[in-house]
């Protein structure tokens, strides 16, 4: 009953933290003139930029209030390791993140310079040899990579997981509501294999994103920047790993994938952005190069008209639709 009242306790304390540390850091973004354009709408306001710094803080001080009560309360020293190697990936996603925020949209990083950057937050799980090395591959059957899996697997899934995520963005509250989604599905997962203490971390992020997507959602007055992207990519990997539930963590990822795929069209050039026509948003290329392209197109033969809102929704409903075919593939062995 103890760690039941802790897990509450945790989870509204990560909620209402991640709302303080949100609006907290609009102020100082729009003191500093750390501001953006939000442009799909005609007047294109100023919003404050880099808003998923609060986020890492929000989930970093309640996982360490975690640790404490774990350390001190419960006398559970169980997981403290992964937990703390979780933390360190988070931080390092965010700072590298944050860094591309700071130096600008377009004079941010370059696409060669992200991946590299991206190397260093694979270490760490590298270093424990998180997860299980054995993998269950599709019409194959069980493979043990061994030493292959923590040296090459596990830094390939965090480098493609964090690049991959910050592809899909540009509107409203999809990033943030996108995570809600993935990680409110892992937290079901992790329920149901009997993993409380991931369980937990992944209830403790779905919060933290609700606090945040409180400002974030439209009209915003917070943007996610990569620093956010860039951390839910990661923690994407590092759930995955750590719960040992790969073919579960790719399904739900498969939404990116499909994104980096008609990226790759453009060379990495086109922009998610919409082209507004008297008032309504529609694709601003011929071609599609993203899945807002594709949810452009496909909302304006069925409307007459298109909203921010639409495309957002559209792609919530996307991605439901990967987690329900996650958890179909995990329980009836598909």
């Amino acid at each position: 009953m103890s760690e039941i009242i802790l897990a509450i306790f945790l989870i509204l304390f990560s909620f209402f933290i991640s709302i303080f540390f949100t609006s907290v850091w609009i102020k100082k973004a729009e003191k500093i003139g750390l501001v953006g354009y939000d442009m799909n709408k005609i007047k294109r306001q100023k919003v404050a930029e880099a808003g998923g710094i609060a986020f890492i803080f929000s989930l970093t001080l309640s996982l360490f209030l975690y640790l404490f009560f774990k350390t001190f309360i419960l006398k559970s020293p169980t997981h403290l390791i992964e937990i703390l190697t979780l933390l360190i990936t988070i931080i390092l996603a965010g700072l590298i993140g944050f860094l591309d925020d700071v130096l600008g949209w377009k004079k941010g990083l370059k696409g060669w310079q992200k991946i590299l950057f991206t190397i260093p937050i694979g270490i760490p799980l590298a270093v424990i040899n998180a997860g299980h090395s054995t993998m269950h591959i599709p019409f194959i059957g069980p493979i043990d990579f061994g030493i292959f899996y923590p040296l090459v697997l596990i830094p390939l899934a965090i480098i493609g997981c964090t690049n991959g995520y910050n592809l899909l963005a540009g509107y409203n509250g999809l990033e943030a509501g996108l995570g809600i989604i993935i990680f409110s599905a892992f937290t079901g997962i992790f329920l149901l294999t009997n993993q409380p203490y991931l369980t937990l971390i992944s209830s403790l992020i779905v919060f933290c994103l609700l606090g945040f997507l409180i400002f974030n959602f439209y009209p915003a007055k917070v943007f996610p920047g990569n620093v956010l992207t860039y951390a839910l990519g990661s923690l994407i990997a590092v759930l995955t790993i750590l719960g040992n539930v790969e073919r579960f963590g790719f399904i739900l990822f498969v939404p990116f994938i499909i994104e980096g795929i008609l990226k790759a069209r453009s060379n990495f050039k086109a922009e998610n952005f919409a082209k507004i026509e008297k008032g309504n948003l529609v694709k601003p290329y011929k071609k599609i190069y993203s899945l807002t392209h594709f949810a452009l197109t496909t909302l304006n033969r069925i409307k007459r008209k298109t909203t921010e809102l639409d495309v957002v929704f559209f792609l919530y409903t996307f991605q439901i639709l990967f987690v329900i075919l996650a958890f179909l593939v995990v329980f009836f062995k598909l």
